[in-house]
């Protein structure tokens, strides 16, 4: 078990975000106590705690591409990344661990949006990317949902969390209301569905759906 937290934003200050985003990451030491990580970029960034499992020395994240400008956060285990890394060394990329974690970030450098096809897994995951004049950001979840993911949408920013908890403690406003519906839900069935959750201003990713923020842009969800 692992745990990742980020955002893409336009208006924070670098300094003052990534103090937040570090006292993101730090709500969720249980879910990783072995490493944390942060990347800071102009737009956003990711934290990570890691559980380390495979390649305790190489497996470090947040993990980035050879340009500095491709970025992931992974939280869970893709099965089949020996065979996917096996099919990426052919098409000619080189790999610098033995982590599922670079398997899946250059899987996207390959394969672009339809990545998520190639991973038998369960997982979610984030990816900032900062190629071009518009960066943005992509979430992913298994198809079953195993790994949770929330996020709370904004004009001007995405905010992402493996936990409500995470989210709160960047924005404490976004507890204030509770909705109705999911409340309801959960008294019928001891848990909400996503994409719902108890605040109005936070949602789950449903499982095996891709969601792409781009500052300015409507929010795009694809399964």
């Amino acid at each position: 078990m692992c745990g990742i937290a980020g955002a893409l934003l336009l208006h924070d200050p670098p300094e003052a975000f990534e103090r937040r985003l570090r006292v993101m990451t730090d709500v969720l030491t249980h879910r990783g106590p072995d490493q944390q990580g942060v990347f800071v970029g102009k737009n956003g960034g990711l934290g990570s705690r890691r559980l380390v499992v495979i390649d305790p020395d190489g497996g470090e994240q947040p993990i980035s591409d050879e340009s500095g400008r491709v970025h992931l956060v992974y939280n869970g285990e893709v099965y089949n990344f020996q065979e996917i890394r096996t099919e990426l060394s052919g098409k000619g990329h080189s790999f610098r661990s033995r982590c599922d974690s670079e398997v899946v970030l250059r899987a996207y450098l390959s394969y672009g949006e339809s990545f998520l096809e190639k991973l038998n897994g369960m997982f979610a995951l984030a990816i900032l990317d900062e190629r071009g004049a518009s960066p943005f950001l992509l979430l992913a979840r298994d198809r079953i949902g195993i790994k949770p993911l929330y996020y709370a949408p904004g004009k001007e920013r995405l905010l992402f969390a493996s936990e409500l908890s995470a989210l709160l403690s960047y924005d404490p406003s976004l507890g204030k209301e509770i909705d109705p519906v999911a409340l309801d839900q959960y008294l019928a069935h001891e848990f909400v569905p996503a994409p719902r959750t108890h605040h109005p201003g936070i949602r789950q990713l449903d499982p095996g759906h891709l969601l792409k923020f781009r500052s300015g842009d409507e929010l795009r969800s694809t399964r």
